[in-house]
């Protein structure tokens, strides 16, 4: 019999065109998203010296080669001229340049700016790249109140390490923080580790004279404060004072660690040398010079607010990553804290003497086996039904295939089999014709890749005794597990799904009823419309409106069935695609039942969010637990990345040895359970995102059926003739 569903092969060739120009879009905006992430975090590395620094210091060499001029010479060296020898300058007396390294700092800094600002007195704030890119503000609120500003590297590496070209990256990446912060170029500079022009030697003067070819004062000083020491208020303000009445250039700092003496030994020294005659001047105007700043316009200005901006977005990031990183922390433990305890309490009252649902259901039951193109899988299907120790009606819906999937099962001419025809319509479809089709109260639902034990359809209905219950989940069982990726579906199976399952059985609030093996009391069906078209997770859908009607769904763990798992990537890929995305439709669907009353509202606010939390946002944000490890393996703190990871590996591993237990399944699956974590999480988090993305969209997936081998039987079933490994179609 045949059951019109007609769908023009027009409209088909137009949707796979379409298909074929987004899907590599779709493909391609994770990819997108997840290097621009290791690019705002390689840059927040940079930008927090964890990378391309270089911490040498080198100790002092001989000074002859340096002209004597500068070794006697002022704290400020001009090399800049290439037709005449390097000359010195010194601040005239009774002038007092402050200069403070290695800022700004989001603590200090502004302390230091408003004892400046307190006593009118300016100075010179060498600053290093890393800092001023993270604080751009501190450095616009520099120039604004009357400071100069200069170079102090980006990185801070001692020069004489460095060739010309990283000299001239760490001067190119300064001015760029200065361009995006302030908008201006500078034309002081002083190298990190220096100090007074006589400290000048062999290996260091080579890079004065370099840093003045590229058109820079080299400024050291000739007071040395100390402060970095902490040496005391007063210890600071005695070595910070000039003899004589002199002029002096003063070395203090702004970060790098505690700068509260600083800050007072400021508001005690200022008003103090003010009272002794001393002025407080930037370097230019102490000098009588022109301003060491220019204006920055254009390109080069955009380019510098961008890096800023870049910068910026990173440390966000970060912060957000950070904060992702704790409700993954928080979801995680949650989740395997609710998992152990409910499953503990599920298995307990299930396996409990004299546990029973009610009356032993013994009444014969219909079997749908939905199959489109299964000729690889049907009669080891069909056998496993009919090897059933239990009275069963099994009817087969062939959804338009090709292969003489339905012919098949006629030809083995078995008893209470049945094989309905229809045009091709999909699976929803294909199990409302066979519900019409039906003869009983009670419908099994199965995959036509599945297989069933003698004991799975008996298990599977008892519950039905109890009244209330309207539907019922199998466990189900991967059955092709020797490979890699099988052996990873197979831990995800027994630890996610069946522990999911007893967790929410004692919730009350099941999400999912597997298409793989489940049963439905026939009037609940009909309560709730039948199985819907509106999403590509009909079950879930279905399972979902019968908590909002009021019917209860449960778990039953031995009722096994043995399906074929995906056995490459891209056929994976294919399968967890649909699951998501069919997965939130639904989710979407029945949002309304948070603000109902009654089942539907419990449902609503219980059963939803913990759908919403741990299948949806739990592992779209799970591996940010792998991109700190990452990220600590590089960047440090190591061991305490890698304790913090092994930490989570070990809390999984507890719970994947407890559903092991449970399930009564061998432990040596679990060898791959870190590498499991490590590969299959990237996996379904980029399948996950993907979703997303064509949620956000406006995209639609179509069903996307999967080729299968007939590689699965059930345990102790006798095996049936299948093709030879060479002539089994690949997964595709």
């Amino acid at each position: 019999m045949t059951t019109p569903a007609p769908r023009g092969r027009r409209n088909s060739h137009r949707k796979k065109q379409t298909r074929r120009r987004r899907l590599p879009m779709r493909y391609m905006l994770p990819l997108l998203f997840l290097v621009a992430l290791l690019a705002m975090l390689m840059l927040r590395g940079y930008v927090h010296s964890e990378i391309l620094a270089d911490f040498r210091v080198r100790p002092p060499v001989a000074t002859d080669r340096v002209p004597e001029q500068v070794l006697e010479g002022g704290p400020v060296i001009d090399a800049r001229s290439t037709t005449e020898p390097a000359k010195t300058l010194r601040i005239p007396d009774h002038r007092i340049v402050l200069t403070f390294d290695d800022g700004p700092d989001p603590e200090w800094t502004p302390k230091v700016l408003d004892e400046l600002k307190k006593y009118d007195a300016h100075g010179v704030f060498f600053v290093t790249g890393t800092m001023a890119s993270r604080y751009p503000d501190l450095v616009e609120r520099m120039v604004e109140e009357g400071h100069e500003v200069g170079l102090h590297t980006f990185n801070h590496p001692d020069l004489s390490y460095q060739s010309t070209g990283r000299i001239d990256w760490e001067l190119s990446q300064n001015q760029l923080v200065l361009a995006g912060a302030a908008g201006i170029r500078t034309s002081l500079f002083r190298p990190p580790y220096s100090s007074f022009a006589d400290a000048m030697d062999n290996k260091s003067w080579p890079v004065t004279q370099y840093i003045g070819s590229r058109g820079y004062l080299t400024v050291v000083n000739n007071t040395d404060s100390e402060d970095w020491k902490r040496p005391g208020v007063k210890a600071i303000i005695d070595r910070a004072t000039p003899k004589h009445g002199k002029g002096a250039i003063i070395l203090m700092h702004d970060s790098g660690g505690n700068r509260s003496q600083t800050v007072t030994a400021l508001g005690k020294f200022l008003p103090e040398m003010q009272k002794q005659g001393y002025t407080f001047d930037n370097l230019t105007r102490a000098l009588g010079a022109p301003s060491a700043h220019t204006p920055v316009t254009g390109f080069d200005l955009w380019k510098g607010k961008a890096f800023v901006w870049a910068v910026g977005v990173s440390e966000h990031i970060t912060d957000v990553m950070v904060a992702g990183l704790a409700v993954i922390g928080v979801l995680v433990f949650a989740r395997f804290g609710l998992m152990l305890v409910l499953s503990f309490i599920h298995a307990r009252r299930v396996r409990g003497q004299g546990f029973r649902w009610g009356e032993p259901v013994t009444r014969t039951v219909t079997v749908l086996v939905p199959a489109y193109n299964e000729k690889k899988c049907i009669a080891n299907t069909v056998r496993s039904l009919l090897a059933s120790d239990y009275p069963v009606e099994v009817i087969v819906i062939d959804d338009g295939s090709t292969d003489g999937t339905a012919d098949i099962v006629q030809r083995m001419r078995l008893p209470n089999v049945r094989v309905v025809r229809q045009r091709n319509a999909g699976k929803p479809a294909a199990l409302n014709n066979g519900i019409a089709h039906a003869r009983n109260d009670i419908i099994v639902m199965m995959d036509g890749d599945t297989v069933f034990e003698p004991t799975t359809i008996r298990e599977l209905v008892q519950p039905f005794g109890d009244p209330r219950v309207g539907a019922v989940a199998g466990n189900a069982k991967v059955g092709n597990r020797d490979s890699l990726i099988g052996a990873w579906q197979h831990i995800e199976y027994v630890m996610g799904f069946n522990l999911d399952r007893r967790m929410y059985d004692v919730l009350r609030c099941m999400p999912t009823i597997p298409g793989a093996v489940g049963a439905f009391r026939r009037e609940a069906l009909g309560r709730v419309g039948g199985i819907s078209e509106d999403t590509l997770a009909e079950d879930t859908d279905v399972t979902m409106a019968l908590h909002r009607d009021g019917w209860r769904v449960v778990y039953a763990e031995n009722a096994r069935a043995w399906t074929e798992a995906p056995e490459t990537v891209q056929q994976l890929w294919s399968q967890r695609y649909r699951w998501s995305y069919g997965t939130m439709q639904a989710i979407w669907k029945h949002r309304r039942a948070v603000i109902e009353r009654g089942p539907s509202g419990r449902f609503g606010r219980v059963g939803l969010p913990f759908v919403s939390l741990f299948m949806v946002v739990a592992p779209l944000l799970a591996p940010l637990i792998d991109v700190f490890l990452l990220y600590g393996l590089v960047f440090g703190p190591t061991e305490k990345t890698v304790g913090a990871w092994l930490g989570v590996l070990a809390v999984q591993l507890v719970c994947a040895a407890y559903a092991f237990r449970l399930d009564r399944e061998r432990m040596t699956h679990l060898l791959s359970l870190p590498l499991q974590q490590v590969l299959y999480r990237q996996l379904m988090y980029v399948v996950l995102l993907q979703s997303w993305i064509t949620a956000l969209t406006g995209g639609r997936l179509r069903w996307q059926k999967l080729r299968r081998t007939g590689v699965v039987d059930a345990p102790g079933a006798t095996p049936s003739p299948r093709a030879r490994t060479h002539e089994r179609r690949p997964v595709a």
